[in-house]
């Protein structure tokens, strides 16, 4: 069973719901799983036993939207791992993979991007973690070693997790690593389930499981996650310790592509992100200078930029 299957992720999450969690008295009983009984769960979820089962061997077809949030209700699954169990139940028994043209970031996005100037860092990330576009700032603050006009080439665009797990400039950035580790994982899950036939994307995940132990690791629990805020601490080379918050902004016309911008936590990350604002700006970049690639078309209705709710992309 390939553990990104619906069987899977229903055994995995079946595990860790115990009797006590829904209400079911044990009476002392010794249980030889750590979790739910497959008998239990498809009677909470008013299922036949046999049915559950086939549908945790992979071996049942489809699965109706009233079943699955049935059993997401029984298994307390957040917004994020109930929608990932429905793209899991839609996906194809062999997906056929493709590999989509490059993406193209909508106009509105990068006119909002090159409003915020150097001001505050921002990174444009595409569905898979590329960097689509980002200002000065936001590519001192992360990925200075990086050609700054990489988002140009699509080729040569730098991707997210390949920063964070396989580039050594990076490995010493993040003081919490191991909680920005498990987001870049339960993100690209999601992706995984949202885009079963990318075959970029499949590229990457395999990448990442061959060179990268941590990545593996993580992979194997399963977890899925649409981190779009949180805390990032980091240290940085020149500025030192900079705690920021990174918050992920959704464009209607694009809801693959997601502005992420990083604001300071405290007083003296205030003053570094102003320093390093002020640095790249006397380098020679003038305000409001971004680097972008080419934008997609700007038809299509005209809703605004608003923040996503707490639950898209990874953060950097």
């Amino acid at each position: 069973m390939s553990s990104d299957s619906l069987g899977a992720f229903l055994k995995t999450r079946r595990d860790r719901v115990t009797p006590d969690d829904v209400g079911l008295r044990t009476y002392g009983t010794a249980r030889r799983v750590p979790g739910l009984r497959r008998e239990e769960l498809a009677q909470l979820a008013g299922v036949s036993a046999g049915y559950y089962t086939r549908l945790e061997q992979d071996q049942a077809g489809t699965a109706s939207a009233q079943v699955l949030d049935a059993l997401a209700r029984v298994l307390l699954l957040d917004a994020d791992e109930t929608a990932h169990l429905h793209n899991l139940a839609r996906r194809p028994a062999a997906p056929r993979m493709v590999r989509p043209r490059p993406e193209r970031p909508h106009a509105r996005v990068l006119t909002l991007l090159r409003s915020l100037g150097e001001s505050v860092p921002a990174i444009v990330w595409g569905r898979r973690g590329d960097v689509l576009a980002w200002n000065r700032t936001g590519h001192a603050l992360f990925a200075e070693h990086v050609d700054f006009t990489a988002p140009d080439e699509p080729s040569l665009r730098p991707t997210n997790a390949r920063l964070f797990f396989l580039d050594p400039h990076t490995r010493g950035l993040y003081r919490n690593r191991e909680e920005l580790a498990r987001a870049h994982v339960a993100y690209l899950r999601l992706a995984s389930g949202r885009y079963p036939t990318d075959g970029r994307l499949a590229e990457l995940v395999g990448e990442l499981m061959m060179h990268s132990p941590e990545f593996a690791s993580l992979w194997a629990r399963v977890e899925v996650a649409d981190c779009t805020t949180g805390p990032m601490n980091l240290s940085h080379p020149v500025l030192g310790d900079v705690d920021v918050d990174y918050q992920v902004w959704i464009q209607p016309d694009s809801p693959d592509h997601r502005l992420e911008i990083y604001t300071p936590q405290n007083a003296a990350s205030a003053d570094a992100l102003r320093l390093l604002g002020g640095t790249v700006l006397a380098g020679g970049a003038p305000s409001g200078t971004a680097r972008v690639g080419p934008a997609g078309p700007a038809d299509g209705c005209s809703g605004t930029l608003s923040p996503s709710l707490p639950a898209g992309s990874p953060p950097a």
